[in-house]
């Protein structure tokens, strides 16, 4: 049982708690009341609040909606007001490029160009939008007009700016390929870089805008008339330099094969030049005095024309390059190729002029004009590569043209070569025109200088044969099939040659001066074959010429010592009467020792004489023939004189002992010494 005092103490605990719980109870309500309050009010400001918001939109919205109204309109006011400006732009384009189109592009041409867009643009509006308009009459005839004052231009710089190239200029730059010590390349500017740059914005324009081909026939027309006449100068200056300096304008380093030039500018492209083509002529035609410079002019005509082959492959080079900034792409092969028609045609036109010439000369047997094809012919297949390069993309007619050119040249020249064999072989046997001495005949000197003439062109001479032959060989050894064939020719005019010399010597009534000539010739062929590149040609199909030849010359050498046996006959010992020494001789004997100084005599004097006047041109041939003939004379003759010399077989001994060993020695180191 709790006691009285902590249930009462209890009690009052409780309480005091129970009365703390009402306080918090009442504090809560009361809070609950004015935060109920807050909410009505907090409400009721909302709810006012939406109420003004609902009416202010009411107000703003259509005052937006009136106000982007109002900037679409000014907007679209801006843009009919810029509209109107730009149209009405175009109504005046007429006046204010008029003045800049009746004065023309030159040393204007921006300022042109922009005038003439201007107006191709008033043009493009009116069409599209008032075709018919007066005013795109206007604009159109003055675009017509400005496009005209544009071609005018194009024609004016082209015409003003193209100059012939110098033949100085033009022979700098064909040799600048070949001369190894030249330190910069040779270029040629054919129009001023600010003309250039202006042609070529003026073309682009009347490409694009004019829709005008025209100017492309007036450039190929202008730099045409250029081309052919730089070439054309080129050939005048070979020309003038040969007639002020009396001498062909290339000369060249003689005995040399070598395709070198000598110096710049005098060389010809490609090879050097052989002078001995002038002494061949003349040779060949037996043609002196004023045919000599007929011979000068050949020369020099082949020069020039050597020259303008090469001279029109770097013109029509460096044309094409300068056409390349000009002309659209897809125009510029059908540019060219009219371009370079007219000196191309000019150039072809002398080589068959040449091929004419050589034809005729061929006939008249004129073989030194016929010579000018050689050198002709090398360059030009020289010469071939860089012209095919240079037409690649022209037409077909256009790029057989040097093809055809060729062919005919070797044609000509395989006609040549066979009619100067068959000239050797039928040179007729005039007694008039033999050599009275016996020397070298003048149709073995011009064979053999033709047959030298061949050796600087080779393959040339070796492609003229080949080029008349069907054989598939031909094609699949070109090189050493030429080489054969052009042996074989030099063997056949070598063999033409000798028939025509064994028939000639057959004039000659005395069989000694018979053999001396056969001698000279063939000693002459074969000295001459020893000295050049020719024994090698020949020993290509015959291994055995040169021993032949050795075989033929020691043949004719025992031919004419057979003419001292009349001489040493009288002296020789078989025919000498035996006697006794010390017996006395009778009368015959001492008439047959008479007679027999007497035919020594008569016939050592008669052929001295007669031989003294004979020629042997070779010292060498000349002094082993005397040599050898002095030795079996002395010997016989020295045998008989001291066998017969202190007989005493006359009264005159010095009647019939006219001459000592020596003597007779020095009589025959006279023979063929006219000097003497």
């Amino acid at each position: 049982m709790i006691p009285p005092q902590e249930a009462s103490a209890r009690r009052r605990e409780i309480e005091d708690k129970l009365k703390q719980e009402e306080e918090t109870l009442s504090f809560i309500r009361d809070s609950l009341e004015k935060s109920d309050q807050l909410t009505k009010n907090m409400v009721s400001i909302l709810s006012s609040f939406e109420s003004r918001l609902m009416k202010l939109e009411n107000s703003i919205i259509p005052v937006h909606k009136q106000t982007e109204n109002l900037q679409r309109l000014q907007e679209n006011v801006e843009k009919t007001l810029s509209c109107l400006d730009h149209v009405i732009s175009y109504y005046h384009v007429a006046s204010d490029t008029e003045k800049i189109i009746r004065e023309g592009p030159t040393g204007r041409l921006e300022e042109y160009l922009g005038s003439m867009a201007k107006i191709q643009k008033a043009v493009e509006y009116f069409q599209d939008n008032s075709p018919d308009s007066p005013e795109l009459n206007k604009v159109k005839l003055l675009f017509e007009r400005g496009k005209e004052a544009l071609e005018s231009e194009f024609r004016s710089l082209m015409t003003r700016h193209s100059k012939v190239v110098s033949p100085v200029l033009i022979l700098d730059l064909i040799s600048g390929d070949d001369d190894l010590d030249a330190q910069e390349d040779v270029t040629l500017e054919h129009l001023p870089e600010s003309v250039l740059q202006d042609v070529i914005r003026i073309s682009r324009w009347l490409v694009e805008y004019g829709r005008n081909q025209d100017f492309m026939n007036v450039y190929y027309q202008i730099r045409s008339s250029q081309l052919d006449r730089s070439i054309k100068g080129l050939k005048e200056h070979f020309h003038k330099s040969s007639s002020s300096s009396g001498v062909p304008y290339s000369p060249a380093i003689p005995n040399k094969r070598k395709d070198t030039p000598t110096k710049k500018p005098v060389k010809r492209p490609g090879h050097e030049h052989d002078f001995r083509v002038k002494h061949l002529s003349e040779a060949l035609n037996d043609k002196h005095g004023p045919l000599a410079g007929r011979d000068d002019m050949l020369d020099v005509e082949t020069d020039a024309y050597i020259h303008c082959v090469s001279a029109f492959v770097k013109l029509a080079q460096s044309e094409y390059q300068l056409l390349a900034d000009i002309i659209p792409e897809h125009h510029q092969k059908k540019t060219f190729d009219s371009l370079i028609q007219d000196a191309l045609d000019g150039l072809m036109l002398e080589g068959e002029n040449i091929v004419s010439a050589a034809r005729k000369a061929i006939v008249r047997h004129d073989f030194s004009t016929v010579l000018t094809v050689f050198p002709i012919l090398r360059h030009l297949k020289q010469t071939k590569p860089e012209f095919d390069q240079v037409l690649q993309g022209t037409a077909a007619s256009t790029k057989n043209k040097l093809p055809g050119l060729i062919t005919s040249m070797e044609t000509i020249g395989a006609k040549a070569l066979e009619d100067f064999a068959d000239n050797i072989k039928n040179d007729p046997d005039k007694e008039y025109n033999m050599p009275k001495d016996g020397t070298v005949h003048e149709l073995t000197s011009n064979a053999i200088l033709f047959l030298q003439q061949l050796l600087d062109f080779q393959e040339t001479a070796g492609a003229m044969l080949a080029s008349q032959e069907t054989s598939s060989s031909a094609t699949s050894y070109s090189s050493e099939f030429s080489k054969r064939l052009l042996s074989t020719y030099i063997c056949k005019v070598l063999g033409n040659l000798q028939l025509n010399l064994l028939s000639k010597s057959k004039v000659y009534e005395d069989p000694a001066l018979s053999a001396i000539f056969l001698h000279n010739n063939y000693n002459y062929i074969l000295k001459s074959l020893e000295k050049s590149e020719l024994i090698q040609l020949v020993a290509v199909t015959q291994k055995t010429a040169e021993r032949s030849y050795r075989e033929h010359i020691e043949q004719q050498i025992q031919t004419y010592q057979r003419s001292w046996l009349k001489v040493t006959d009288y002296i020789a010992e078989k025919n000498l009467p035996v006697f006794q020494p010390g017996v006395k001789l009778r009368d015959k004997e001492r008439q047959i020792i008479k007679e027999r100084f007497k035919g020594f005599n008569d016939g050592l004097e008669e052929l001295c004489k007669i031989q003294k006047a004979w020629a042997i041109p070779d010292t060498e041939q000349r002094d082993r023939i005397r040599q050898a003939q002095k030795t079996i004379v002395k010997e016989t003759y020295g045998a008989f004189l001291q066998k017969f010399g202190s007989v005493p077989f006359t009264k005159n001994p010095e009647k019939y002992i006219k001459y000592g060993v020596e003597q007779v020695g020095d009589m025959i180191d006279r023979l063929f010494d006219t000097s003497a």
